[in-house]
């Protein structure tokens, strides 16, 4: 074995080590980045040859963190890892979105790259080495590639700046982004933040891109210790340099024209096709077939260099608009009249419609992975189905785009969604984009925000998001920054930079460069156009809905919360959670429990504010004990001359005497009560030395108009006779039964 290491040592001392020659020796290229007891795994392997009529590059990033890695079993039946997490998709997005743009433009055989977290330290993040074991891999291979790279992720901790920090500093952060880079450029940028400036963002940017020149630094010199610093040869096209100039004369003047048309979407792509195969048409039929492909390449590079040329030259875009004009916008709140908050958001040919359900604890998203568990109180789901762009395509499963549109939007409004004591419910956002030309996920960020003031949902602030663009030349030293793009300007630019915000500063961003040279300035003057942008947006969205409703809608289920003693919790559930089980079906409710800081949270869930006042009074009598005054619903366990005793709640009986069944003298009590009769019932006394229960059933029956309470002369009616009567019959009752009067049903 080859065994070569180097050593990149943090700002603050941490090492993180790179060791390649002891495994997967037969990958093109493997690398073991370990950093504490966190190890990273990455293998590289490309194809020799493109396949055929391929013209892009086939990369396909995974990431997998195995459960044994912190010792742990995976879940589910198989107890083996199965689909990836979101985490582990949202991980490899992050690598290959910084690798994609640095193959050269003409490498296209299949290209797979395969990042394993082998060993975990609890407290380490390892998806910030995951963009470092990639590079290092295709480092000492000889796949060609224009690195190398490196990701870190970027936290600002008590006003400091600390790179890769652990999970356990994290809580106290209010910026937290990844971000890659090459030696000289920014490629990557993603993370949330808790209403920063955009100064600070730049900030938190260059002190990662310093940290990441070492890691490209490092691999370079272990490049060159493995003897990889020379590629492979490869030659995965052929160019026809007279076909080129063909294609260029007979199209651009033409393809220039289109786009300064100011069509929509699809009219602007039948015209671009329609020209395409005029084209094609002027090719002898016999070289047609073999040249469709060559020709295809040549004029989409025609047609990029027009739409970017009339953008730099005249500051016109391909809808019409300037380069900091907004698409018109249009919303509308209260769509859907059966869901709990809906919104319609319009931007353009971009358009979202969104709904909010609200759920107790029991409908939070659980989240069991190899280094996170717990649950989540807000999630949000992104939709973007084929018809949206008027594609006849099928609805196949969640797409790893969906995923990532979804996480960005989820980022956005998550530190302004209140969670906790603030809000008891179980949040759901879903955006179903059913129109898209650009920016779909911003357009889920602010109709997600209008949805969730439309559910009542107390927004600390509302969001809104916008995407940019950059069209440049030679190094940006020509360059033009657009607000609010479109597909085309995404696909065709040199720059796709999503910022959230709040009227007070960002909440989340997600940016990819595919320029070399783009520098601080021009990404500060983007910023700025962004926040202006943004409030544009926002101003738009506060004419439909400018705050959250005052009350939720009136077939909203009800949450109500009660916080009660930790040492209480047990005697609330019950002996096989058989307490909890008893109210909640007599009260049809949903009762959950949490507990924090050595006490019991307890959410009650209902349709109506009667069963949610019947079980949080049910569960405050179990853990503070019964209160007078207090209604319950109770069921009658056993009959007796005096009276019934009446389960209040289960396990807690009281006496509902005869003389308080009801306002006119009852002479049996089995004339108006059965057992298991259910009954309503006011808690009148609570006695001080035994805690015995004394209830009434009259008092909560109108009283008769006139009514004179009866004289007390019977001996029966006495107190201290009464009391000694009940002692006994309570006695009796408690007594063993005789073989006898099991089989008569005898009444001592």
């Amino acid at each position: 074995m080859n065994i070569v290491k180097k050593t990149i040592l943090l700002n603050d001392g941490r090492e993180i080590e790179i060791e390649t020659g002891k495994l997967a020796k037969q990958a093109d290229g493997a690398v073991v980045v370990k950093m504490g007891k966190t190890m990273l795994l990455a293998a590289v392997t490309s194809a020799k040859e493109a396949k055929p009529e391929v013209d892009f590059m086939p990369l396909q990033v995974e990431y997998k963190e195995k459960y044994a890695a912190s010792g742990r079993f995976p879940g589910g039946f198989l107890k083996r890892e199965a689909r990836p997490s979101d985490n582990e998709i949202l991980t490899a997005r992050l690598v290959d979105r910084v690798l994609r743009p640095l193959f050269p433009d003409n490498f296209h055989a299949d290209v797979f790259v395969t990042i394993n977290l082998i060993s975990a330290d609890k407290d380490i993040m390892p998806d910030a080495l995951a963009g470092l074991a990639a590079s290092a891999a295709l480092a000492v291979s000889d796949i060609p590639f224009n690195g190398p790279i490196s990701e870190v992720r970027v936290a600002r901790i008590n006003g400091q700046m600390v790179v890769n920090p652990n999970f356990s500093q994290m809580e106290a952060s209010d910026i937290d982004i990844m971000v890659g880079a090459t030696f000289e450029n920014i490629m990557m940028v993603e993370g949330e933040m808790k209403e920063v400036s955009e100064t600070d963002m730049l900030e938190a940017i260059k002190f990662a891109h310093e940290e990441i020149k070492k890691q490209c630094t490092a691999q370079l010199e272990l490049q060159e210790a493995v003897g990889k610093t020379v590629k492979r040869e490869y030659c995965h096209e052929d160019n026809d340099e007279d076909l080129r100039n063909a294609v260029n004369e007979f199209c651009y003047d033409r393809c220039y024209q289109i786009a300064k048309s100011g069509v929509s979407k699809h009219e602007r792509s039948e015209a671009f096709e329609n020209l395409l195969n005029e084209f094609i048409e002027t090719i002898a039929e016999d070289e047609r077939e073999a040249k469709t492909m060559m020709i295809a390449r040549y004029y989409h590079d025609v047609e990029k260099r027009a739409m970017r040329n009339m953008i730099l030259d005249e500051g016109i875009r391909l809808d019409g608009r300037s380069t900091v004009q907004i698409r018109p916008i249009w919303s509308e709140v209260d769509y859907l009249p059966a869901v709990h908050g809906s919104a319609i958001f319009t931007r353009g040919e971009t358009q979202s419609l969104t709904s909010v359900t609200l759920g107790t604890k029991l409908d939070e998203k659980q989240i069991d992975e190899v280094l996170v568990q717990g649950s989540e109180q807000f999630v949000l789901h992104y939709n973007f189905p084929p018809f949206s762009t008027g594609e006849a395509k099928p609805v196949r499963s969640t797409s790893r785009r969906e995923i990532g549109h979804g996480n960005l939007a989820f980022r956005a409004l998550k530190r302004m969604v209140p969670v906790g004591e603030e809000n008891p419910y179980a949040i759901r956002v879903v955006s179903d984009i059913l129109e898209s030309n650009g920016s779909s996920s911003m357009a889920t960020v602010c109709a997600g925000t209008m949805a969730l003031m439309d559910a009542g949902i107390k927004l600390k602030k509302p969001v809104s998001g916008i995407a940019m663009g950059l069209i440049s030349e030679d190094k940006a030293s020509r360059y033009a920054i657009l607000s609010d793009i479109l597909g085309d300007e995404d696909h065709l630019g040199d720059m796709d930079f999503k910022v959230t915000g709040t009227k007070d500063g960002i909440t989340a961003t997600q940016m990819d460069i595919k320029v070399d040279g783009l520098s601080y300035e021009i990404l500060a003057e983007a910023l700025e156009q962004a926040k202006n942008g943004r409030l544009h947006i926002l101003g738009e969205m506060m004419k439909t809905i400018s705050e959250p409703r005052e009350d939720y809608k009136p077939f909203v289920p009800r949450i109500e919360q009660v916080v009660i003693p930790s040492d209480t919790i047990g005697a609330v559930i019950g002996p096989g959670g058989k307490i909890i089980q008893e109210m909640q079906k007599l009260t049809n409710s949903t009762i959950t429990i949490t507990e924090k800081d050595g006490k019991g949270f307890v959410d009650v869930f209902a349709l109506d504010k009667a069963s949610i006042d019947d079980a949080i009074a049910r569960i405050k009598i179990i853990a503070f004990g019964p209160e007078p005054g207090t209604i319950f619903k109770g069921k009658v366990r056993a009959i007796h001359t005096f009276g019934a005793f009446v389960e209040i709640i289960p396990g807690k009986d009281g006496l509902l005497h005869i003389s308080e069944i009801d306002w006119k003298r009852v002479e049996n009590v089995e004339d108006v009560l059965k057992e298991g009769d259910e009954v309503e019932v006011k808690l009148l006394e609570v006695e001080e030395k035994t805690g015995k229960l004394r209830l009434s059933r009259r008092v909560l029956l109108p009283k008769p108009e006139g009514y004179v309470e009866p004289e007390r002369t019977e001996r029966r009616d006495r107190p201290e006779r009464r009391d000694r009567d009940d002692r006994r019959d309570r006695d009796r009752r408690d007594r063993p039964k005789s073989d006898g009067d099991r089989r008569h049903g005898h009444r001592r």
